[in-house]
């Protein structure tokens, strides 16, 4: 990994310890991009990822009887979201999940990955099961943009139609997630060759701020440090994007979840939002977000911040917010009653701004 990661040094890359997760990569500026995602392509080093490998005769069982999805009929071209939660059906994690040669392979936010993998291996008992960082070592590498499948052809890697897909070779795996976002996982000694291939295809390198700010957009938060415990997988609208079985058997706390969704009791939803007046060092994963200053509501707290990317002109980000707080034309304080405005991103497709 430190050859992967000094290339990009060479490229000019700064990696940054200040990230909302505590890891992260920059190429000169902290700001997204928001003109390049728009139009172009951009390949993005993904360091605030965690990688871990679940391998072994059981590990198929094990995943299944402590994850929210139903990972038995998951075929080797096919990925998934899925959550690992507390009793209370508060979640502890999300991962993208895919099987591997042995097993099966999922990306999570890296300040928990190992915490996580800590906890999960203490479930495993006698089970036939090993969970571990992948060896040797691997990289993941997002694309992110409109032009990204041109992009892909162009640097002679495979180009994938449908969503929530992925392709094999050479140790090389391609995921599509959507159109526009894709995650190339790789082992960490080739990582810097693909990262040139796709750079010299059209690519525009991109840091941290970028890649978040494109999940944002397409509604994918990531369970942080700072948010562990704090949701249901539904506050994250996770059953939403495939990230929820009800049908499957028991796993940790699936009799929360299924008597959330089946009795309609929902009440904090993920929404997207523009921020504005916010310090250029950038607003923290967790902070709150208050009602508007008039109305019976007045001044209570009304969601927080799970996700955010910085703009020149503030940032934008995913918040868990009361649903009776997300109105249109309401504007948000950020921190305090009286701290700087947010307002819901209602245009772009999402139905009543909810991602």
């Amino acid at each position: 990994m430190t050859d992967w990661i000094n290339s990009l040094a060479h490229r000019g890359a700064c990696l940054i310890s200040g990230a909302p997760d505590g890891s992260g990569v920059n190429f000169g500026t902290p700001c997204a991009d928001a003109g390049t995602l728009a139009r172009g392509v951009m390949a993005i080093p993904l360091p605030h990822l965690g990688l871990i490998h679940a391998t072994g005769t059981d590990a198929a069982d094990f995943l299944n009887n402590m994850l929210s999805n139903d990972l038995r009929g998951l075929t080797a071209e096919a990925v998934q979201w899925t959550s690992f939660n507390t009793a209370q059906g508060r979640m502890l994690a999300n991962f993208l999940l895919w099987r591997v040669e042995e097993g099966f392979g999922f990306a999570l936010s890296a300040d928990i990955t190992p915490n996580l993998l800590k906890k999960l291996s203490s479930y495993i008992l006698r089970a036939k099961v090993k969970l571990a960082p992948p060896e040797p070592e691997r990289a993941l590498i997002g694309l992110t943009g409109p032009a990204a499948s041109a992009c892909l052809a162009r640097a002679a890697l495979p180009v994938l139609e449908d969503d929530m897909r992925l392709t094999a070779a050479a140790g090389v795996r391609l995921i599509r997630i959507n159109a526009g976002l894709f995650v190339i996982e790789l082992p960490a000694s080739g990582a810097a060759s693909i990262f040139e291939s796709l750079c010299a295809a059209g690519a525009k390198a991109g840091g941290t701020a970028d890649w978040r700010l494109a999940t944002i957009r397409a509604g994918l938060p990531f369970v942080t440090a700072a948010t562990q415990g704090a949701f249901i997988p539904q506050m994250l609208n996770f059953e939403l994007i495939g990230g929820v079985s009800f049908t499957k058997g028991c796993y940790p706390g699936q009799e929360i979840v299924a008597r959330t969704q089946h009795l309609g009791k929902v009440k904090r939803r993920t929404f997207r939002l523009a921020l504005s007046g916010v310090p250029a060092t950038g607003m923290p994963i967790g902070t709150a977000l208050y009602a508007p200053a008039s109305g019976e509501q007045a001044g209570e707290q009304a969601g927080v911040i799970v996700d955010f990317a910085p703009l020149p002109e503030g940032g934008e980000a995913l918040a868990v917010l009361q649903i009776i707080h997300a109105q249109p034309g309401e504007e948000l304080r950020i921190g305090t009653p009286d701290g700087a405005c947010a307002r819901v991103l209602f245009e772009g497709g999402f139905e009543t701004g909810r991602v």
